[in-house]
């Protein structure tokens, strides 16, 4: 198992932001993190990628465990993530950017901005490497964003909502880029919202909900658990769906 989060517990005072909550994630797949907004899904993230430590539970990569490990040192050994608020370095162009995140593995000038262009055209951004990236739109800072992330050659990449804000045509576009990533031989972790990326992508997924795990399985099975539909839609909404299914069944034989 190339990622296991085990029991982890996270208190800011009296709020239990996470709680108890265990995932593993397979080399070589994509595995989802889905839930309702503020269920601890990007705390949960910043736990994994070492900004915030558990108040209890175990990080394991690859065996060994990384719970007491500051974010560079997990990101010299692999994990990436991304960051749910786009913020790239404004003064800088795209390229430059990019090239931030290739000096972790490349100390050689050169070799960080050949790296960075290579990056670049793995996800449509070769045209825009000269362009301020203050300038670009929303779905090229999500490139950007992800760009950044892969120049540092990770093992494990943490997706926070890199779909967010971008229209129908836009996800459609990124979700082929999102595969060729997972083909190149890096495992990813995604948190996402949009359901069509969710169902596309994803083998496994995690329901989270007020901190806790509620659910597990696959993307069909998991949207059509009675808990999940709860969490999402409100106590009660799982039987009303239920009930109305089985009267459109029943006007449908009739």
């Amino acid at each position: 198992m190339m990622l296991e989060v085990k029991k982890v517990t996270m208190r800011f005072g009296g709020l239990v932001a996470v709680d108890n909550a265990s995932l593993t994630v397979s080399q070589g797949s994509i595995t989802g993190l889905i839930g309702p907004n503020g269920a601890g899904k990007t705390t949960l993230f910043a736990i994994i990628a070492g900004f915030r430590k558990p108040s209890e539970g175990t990080i394991l990569l690859h065996g060994k465990d990384i719970t007491g490990e500051h974010a560079h040192k997990r990101a010299a050994s692999g994990i990436a993530r991304t960051f749910q608020i786009v913020q790239p370095f404004a003064g800088l162009n795209v390229h430059e950017n990019i090239t931030v995140g290739a000096y972790l593995r490349h100390m050689k000038p050169a070799e960080a901005i050949e790296k960075a262009r290579e990056v670049a055209r793995k996800v449509g951004l070769e045209k825009d490497l000269e362009k301020s990236a203050a300038s670009l739109t929303v779905a090229g800072r999500k490139r950007l964003e992800l760009a950044r992330a892969l120049a540092t050659e990770p093992k494990i990449l943490l997706l926070d909502e890199v779909l967010a804000g971008l229209n129908p045509s836009e996800i459609r576009d990124i979700i082929p880029v999102i595969r060729s990533i997972r083909e190149s031989g890096v495992t990813i972790l995604m948190i996402e919202h949009v359901m069509q990326a969710v169902m596309n992508l994803c083998e496994q997924v995690y329901v989270l909900a007020q901190g806790r795990m509620i659910a597990e399985g696959t993307p069909g099975a998991v949207c059509n658990d009675p808990s999940v539909i709860e969490a999402y839609l409100g106590k009660g909404s799982a039987d009303r769906i239920a009930r109305q299914a089985g009267g459109n069944a029943g006007g449908d034989h009739a």
